[in-house]
């Protein structure tokens, strides 16, 4: 009888420690978070730029090998470090950020290697069209934060997109590329 009863205790402590993990819950913390974008200028130099504001959420199981990001990005932040072009980054030629003055990403299929995420494909949307992006990550990383006393997880990811398939033609005459890569830089706390 003991032997049955202590058998019976170790599956259920067992059964107990198996309950699957659920997903946590992640705010993006804007002063760790950055998206810039680079363009090729005449295959002579690269032209950088990033936005100033951003804000999402991310939720994900690293048990499970599934989660969901969504970033909004304010276009009108949009930061080339010259107001010249700022301004011209913000004009109907190219980002037209008094119509769409948000970009929004978002990803809902997660692929791990181990308990690492490896690339987050969704879609992003700009200027008003939607098309299919996945971010690659060339890092990814969770840990205890020593300052927030929370976790935090984040990683730099990157995609390169088709920028006409968005409606942003400007320059494609003069012989723009018509590529522009994304960079996304980003940590999230644990809520």
């Amino acid at each position: 009888m003991i032997k049955k009863t202590t058998t019976l205790a170790a599956l259920a402590l067992a059964a107990a420690f198996a309950v699957p993990a659920h997903a946590a819950d992640y705010a993006v913390d804007p002063t760790h978070t950055f998206v810039t974008f680079e363009i090729d200028h005449f295959g002579t130099s690269t032209n950088r730029a990033r936005f100033d504001k951003k804000e999402g959420t991310v939720s994900f199981d690293r048990a499970a090998k599934t989660g969901k990001v969504e970033i909004t990005i304010d276009t009108t932040s949009v930061n080339s470090g010259t107001a010249a072009f700022d301004k011209h980054l913000q004009s109907k030629d190219i980002l037209n950020t008094a119509e769409f003055p948000t970009a929004k990403f978002v990803g809902d299929k997660f692929t791990f290697s181990g308990d690492k995420v490896t690339e987050v494909a969704g879609t992003l949307t700009l200027l008003g069209k939607t098309q299919p992006v996945t971010l690659k990550a060339n890092k990814f990383n969770c840990y205890q934060n020593p300052m927030l006393k929370r976790e935090v997880c984040g990683g730099d990811f990157e995609t390169t997109i088709t920028r006409s398939l968005f409606g942003v033609n400007y320059g494609l005459n003069y012989g723009f590329s018509d590529t522009m890569r994304l960079v996304v830089q980003v940590e999230a706390v644990k809520q």
